[in-house]
């Protein structure tokens, strides 16, 4: 019975895999037009950032809509496809969970963020122009 479980998921997976990237094809999101020095300042922040994924993960494909609507230059590293990257991964945030944000600062700190929603609240908090109102920019606790 397990097995056949197993096999339904991955059939549901297979199948719904390309109906999800063809619907993140055909309706792209409008990206965000800023100044040519705005830009400069917001992709200087994102040089600093890494997405790590998996191509047809609903969560993952939530964070690229973001990423393109906030018209970010992020890196994006396929972490099931791509074996260094999954080891990566692995050793850097400790376990192999998608979508993960690697946030390196300029002190060479390292920070890993799992969470599709901590994600998108993390760009949109530090982004210019990027307040959304499915989510309302990080507030500091307490305040």
């Amino acid at each position: 019975m397990r097995l056949l479980i197993r096999y339904f998921f991955k059939l549901l997976r297979a199948i719904l895999g390309p109906l999800m990237l063809l619907w993140e094809w055909l309706t792209p999101p409008k990206g965000i037009k800023r100044p040519e020095s705005e830009q400069q300042q917001v992709d200087a922040y994102t040089r600093n950032l890494t997405l790590y994924q998996f191509l047809t993960c609903p969560f993952c494909i939530r964070v690229r809509r973001v990423i393109k609507r906030l018209s970010l230059n992020i890196e994006t590293r396929d972490a099931l496809k791509d074996p260094v990257s999954r080891q990566q991964l692995l050793e850097g945030g400790g376990t192999i969970k998608v979508p993960c944000l690697k946030i390196a600062d300029e002190q060479g700190e390292t920070r890993w963020l799992y969470e599709s929603d901590e994600i998108i609240r993390h760009l949109e908090a530090n982004i210019p122009d990027a307040e959304s109102p499915a989510h309302p920019p990080a507030s500091t606790p307490g305040v």
